[in-house]
């Protein structure tokens, strides 16, 4: 059961965020996050291993997944 239109729920922390993955489980939103050495990774359903402290790191990922969003979602409209 997804709810509404989201598609997947993105984190950097999953250690800060254990409410918001809790939430998007019990919707059955599927979790994507860095996940650091001192992350559980079974909470998470696609992991991104990486550096969830180092600021360069955190641009870096989240840069490279807007731009796979936006990259996806212009393949969506031409489909249309």
């Amino acid at each position: 059961m997804n709810s509404g239109n989201v598609g997947a729920l993105f984190i950097v922390d999953p250690r800060k965020e254990k409410n918001a993955i809790l939430e998007a489980k019990i919707l059955g939103i599927p979790v994507v996050a860095i996940v650091d050495t001192n992350c559980d990774p079974d909470e998470v359903d696609y992991v991104i291993p990486g550096n969830d402290d180092a600021i360069r790191a955190v641009k870096l990922i989240t840069a490279k997944m807007a731009d796979a969003i936006i990259e996806g979602r212009q393949g969506e409209q031409l489909a249309e």
